[in-house]
């Protein structure tokens, strides 16, 4: 129950966080090229990378686990997903497996530009009630 505390509350704020950060972005800067979403993805990627060294190092079980909860699957998971692909391909460079980090960028990013037109394109078809448009 706690783990679903944690990232719940984590969640909530990196939900929060990213929708008032991008906005803001956008109002700024304008949304000709999407720097709101840019500037999200790359600092939730900082923090997850920040995130799984500082608790990596947390003697406590119990205070590391529930550090990852809040921090890396609440906080960053609401921030920005891209932050879990970052850390993922980090991961696998540091491991020197360059050919599984490389798949893992492309594959990720096709596959989710695709699932993106995919429900684009079949929220097409979906009727809208009137009531709701």
């Amino acid at each position: 129950m706690r783990a679903f505390f944690l990232v719940f509350v984590g969640g909530a704020l990196g939900t929060m966080w990213r929708f008032w950060w991008s906005g803001l972005i956008a109002q700024k800067i304008g949304e000709s090229f999407p720097f709101g979403t840019l500037i999200v993805n790359v600092t939730g990627s900082f923090l997850i990378g920040l995130a799984a060294n500082t608790t990596a190092r947390i003697a406590s079980p119990e205070m590391r686990q529930a550090g990852i909860e809040f921090l890396m699957f609440g906080i960053c998971g609401g921030l920005t997903t891209f932050s879990s692909l970052s850390l993922q391909t980090f991961t696998l460079l540091r491991a020197k497996r360059v050919d599984l980090a490389t798949m893992n960028v492309f594959f990720s990013t096709l596959l989710c530009v695709f699932s993106v037109w995919t429900g684009w394109t079949l929220g097409t078809l979906i009727p809208i009630s009137p009531i709701i448009k």
